[in-house]
């Protein structure tokens, strides 16, 4: 008796072109859930934001809570964070840009998931194929001459080395990239988290940062892509559909691409296309319930979309466990 099979599509744009099919591939993941979680003491809307993943506007949408926001410790909230992982590599660190979301993988499987910050839109993340080139704790940054320049430019003091501490923006834990000059770290600012505020780095929670630099090693492949428009089609389960927001304004027409992926997949009388154009809209960036069930959908119809045929549960990995760090999780649900 087969098991049930998630197939994720997404669609990768660069400039104002949608990438060959062969550059989408076979995801067996899903991240994230609902759960409700207990404000503690010193807890902001923005930093529950930046520690699960998901936007104050809609924290505040589903808890019905309005300006200014005031949490008082013991207040209870619903998060949903539902996140959709496009497998590109089938191990090492995947990120994609528009979601704010790193994946670690091995044996094309999600071991972890954490939203991370990313280059502002002057100081673009690169995408491309990387390894991690070196790791090291309690770094020394030493600042570029451009960001030298920019404080210049703002009238703040010029600073050419932190050494660290609490004024370190690289935090305790530096996990460069091969491409010069840009790695994956901490912050002694996590609330900046799932925002894009970087100078093209990728920036974790402190905790995530920790947890991840024990799970990586030296050589260990880093892909970056720009995916804005994700789609999962599981079967015997409503189709899932996530739209993220163009964050460097490539030229992303997000209601087109899902068009795209419904045509070249075989979806299109599976979609619901009011739903769809809603989520295209809204851009939530979370994944959203978007169409009816395919049943017995087999893993063969696109030979360029998927990357081999043997079926995997859908691996749906806890997001909210991030909470360790603050609050406490009650009532979780995966779905």
């Amino acid at each position: 008796m087969s098991r049930p099979a998630v197939w994720l599509l997404f669609v990768a744009l660069c400039g104002h072109s949608v990438l060959a099919a062969g550059d989408t591939s076979i995801a067996r993941g899903v991240v994230g859930g609902e759960f409700t979680y207990v404000v503690r003491k010193g807890d902001t809307l923005t930093s529950i934001s930046a520690r699960f993943g998901v936007s104050e506007k809609i924290l505040a949408r589903e808890n019905r809570l309005g300006r200014p926001y005031r949490l008082r410790p013991g207040n209870q909230l619903k998060v949903a964070n539902l996140h959709l992982v496009p497998q590109a590599l089938a191990d090492g660190i995947l990120i994609n840009i528009p979601q704010r979301m790193l994946f670690l993988l091995r044996d094309a499987k999600v071991v972890n998931a954490y939203p991370v910050s990313l280059g502002r839109h002057d100081w673009q993340t690169p995408t491309g194929s990387f390894f991690i080139l070196s790791r090291e704790e309690n770094k020394t940054w030493i600042v570029p001459p451009s960001i030298q320049e920019e404080m210049r430019r703002a009238g703040r003091p010029i600073l050419t080395r932190v050494p660290p501490g609490p004024d370190n923006p690289l935090g305790r834990y530096w996990m460069g990239l091969s491409v010069p000059g840009y790695g994956i770290h901490g912050t002694n600012a996590p609330a900046s988290i799932y925002r894009m505020r970087t100078h093209g780095c990728i920036r974790l929670h402190p905790d995530d940062a920790e947890a991840l630099y024990g799970q990586v090693s030296l050589n260990m492949p880093v892909k970056i892509i720009y995916a804005p428009v994700l789609v999962a089609a599981l079967e015997d389960r409503p189709i899932l559909v996530e739209v993220n927001p163009d964050v460097y304004n490539r030229g992303v027409d997000a209601l087109r691409a899902l068009h795209d992926i419904a045509r070249e997949q075989g979806l299109e009388a599976d979609i619901d296309w009011t739903m769809a154009a809603k989520l295209a809209r809204e851009k939530e960036g979370l994944a959203r319930a978007a169409g009816n069930a395919v049943p017995g959908r087999e893993a063969g119809g696109n030979e360029g979309a998927i990357a081999g045929n043997e079926r995997e549960p859908a691996l749906v990995y806890p997001l909210q466990r991030l909470a360790r760090a603050g609050g406490a999780c009650i009532a979780t649900s995966s779905r």
